[in-house]
């Protein structure tokens, strides 16, 4: 399948993880059609909404988050290109945490009867979605190890370790850059940090020669040296061979 251009990043996601035919990925792509772009900072279901479909994201970053009730947020999740939001949906009828975009988002929306439909006529989709919820199972817990045992240093250098391999295990990194546009205070939501912690933090990976959150724009200088410092092997996303491969490339 070397020759097939796909259509979108789910696609390719997906095939990396079990071949897919001509017929799966255009059944797959048409599946995501129905886009919708989706300005930054909009809740997409809120906490006690129904679900009923499966949102995907194509382009940008999104999040799961939690509100506190004095008001702060705890980002649970980052979504990325080629990642899906409540595979459970054939399951669970309510939300129990709100989905919401961090950038300006491409979303596709697949209804739930479409994704019953796929799963029950094509094996592919229902191992790929037990695999892909699964690995989201994982990057919780790691999260969870991340929050509550590193230091601060060891958990902004894991975050960004992280985003760069999943970022690069779908083609979105090149020349050693990948495009992440969190602002200080989203990425203190995701660490249990204060903007002005995480900013003193990169700033010290920064003048390591590590790595260089600036503009949107994360550059890598030193994979290996930011995995070391942080603890991050990256097992836990179960990434296809060639990926894990070129994970530290």
């Amino acid at each position: 399948m070397d020759d097939v251009s796909f259509p979108n990043v789910l696609v390719a996601k997906i095939n990396s993880f079990a071949p897919l035919s001509a017929v799966e990925i255009d059944l797959l792509d048409r599946a995501c059609e129905h886009a919708r772009e989706v300005p930054a900072h909009q809740d997409l279901l809120r906490e006690g909404d129904e679900t009923g479909s499966l949102f995907v994201i194509l382009r940008g970053l999104a999040c799961r988050y939690k509100m506190l009730p004095e008001g702060t947020r705890q980002i649970t999740e980052i979504l990325m290109p080629g990642d899906c939001c409540h595979m459970h949906i054939m399951v669970l009828d309510v939300m129990d945490d709100t989905m919401a975009t961090l950038t300006p988002c491409r979303v596709a929306t697949i209804p739930r009867a479409r994704v019953e439909e796929l799963v029950a006529s094509r094996a592919v989709f229902a191992r790929s979605l037990s695999w892909a919820q699964l690995v989201n199972q994982d990057i919780l817990k790691a999260w969870m190890v991340n929050v509550g045992r590193r230091n601060s240093v060891q958990r902004v250098a894991h975050l960004m370790c992280e985003l760069y391999v999943r970022g690069n295990s779908v083609g979105l990194v090149a020349d050693r850059s990948l495009s992440l546009d969190l602002s200080h205070a989203e990425l203190g939501d995701a660490l249990g940090l204060t903007a002005v912690h995480v900013c003193r933090v990169l700033r010290k990976l920064r003048l390591a020669g590590l790595m260089q959150l600036r503009a949107g724009t994360l550059m890598m200088y030193d994979l290996g040296a930011l995995a070391s410092i942080a603890g991050f092997d990256g097992s836990y996303l179960h990434l296809p061979s060639a990926s894990r491969q070129r994970r530290y490339g």
